[in-house]
């Protein structure tokens, strides 16, 4: 699968505890039908709303990982791809209550009765999350056992490449760097205004225009609450 990774028509159950997806249209059954779409290799977007896979942390969209023959490849969009995947088995049905800090709603996902979240780290395509949750920490122990896609190789963790990639933002030697600790670039174009982290695939020759309206932000939650939107 390329990555323009296709809407995927996703079935949301509606019932105590569990995700009512609007808006939709009615599909019988108490269930309601919306458009599914991964945004990487933990993040969805059902129906408008931005849902995070809770427990599991999976490489970003421009991480890059090592074979066990030592070939660098893109983990991040293989990851990304594997959710496509179990999200098309289908139908889709995501519970959770709770947000985090960036107002993405925590969920846990089954499609076709599995459940989604266990299976990316059962397969190697995410780390289980344990800053957070240990609701995954077997399925990791099982793949890094069967040596399983990223564990089969050298993959660096998520948050450590989110880490490294913040502060290469500000060290003073890349390109464009924001006030301070402000790196996150908030860039106004066709499609709207987009905010950048770091490690985002655009982040390298995304270029910043005060004039324009453009701006640095220092946190997520900050680029968030201004009314910008993470890249599609």
């Amino acid at each position: 699968m390329m990555m323009n990774l296709k809407v995927i028509r996703a079935a949301a159950l509606v019932g105590a505890g569990l995700l009512l997806v609007v808006p939709g249209h009615a599909s019988g059954a108490g269930h309601t039908v919306a458009p599914a779409r991964v945004i990487d290799g933990d993040t969805l977007d059902v129906g408008g709303e931005r849902l995070r896979l809770e427990g599991i942390d999976a490489p970003e969209l421009a991480q890059t990982c090592r074979r066990p023959d030592g070939r660098s490849y893109a983990c991040g969009k293989v990851a990304a791809e594997a959710l496509a995947r179990l999200v098309a088995a289908g139908p889709l049905r995501c519970s959770g209550d709770t947000q985090d800090g960036y107002g993405r709603r925590l969920a846990t996902c089954e499609a076709a009765g599995r459940n989604i979240n266990a299976a990316m780290v059962l397969n190697g395509h995410a780390f289980a999350f344990t800053r957070y949750s240990a609701s995954y920490v077997a399925e990791e122990a099982a793949a890094r056992a069967a040596r399983t896609g990223l564990f089969a190789g050298t993959a660096e963790a998520p948050w450590d490449y989110r880490a490294r990639k913040w502060a290469a933002a500000g060290d003073g030697a890349a390109a464009e760097t924001g006030p301070g600790d402000c790196r996150i670039k908030g860039n106004i174009s066709p499609s709207g205004r987009i905010y950048h982290m770091p490690w985002s695939p655009a982040y390298g020759r995304t270029r910043i225009d005060l004039r324009r309206g453009e701006r640095w932000f220092c946190s997520e939650a900050e680029a968030l609450s201004a009314g910008w939107r993470a890249p599609r």
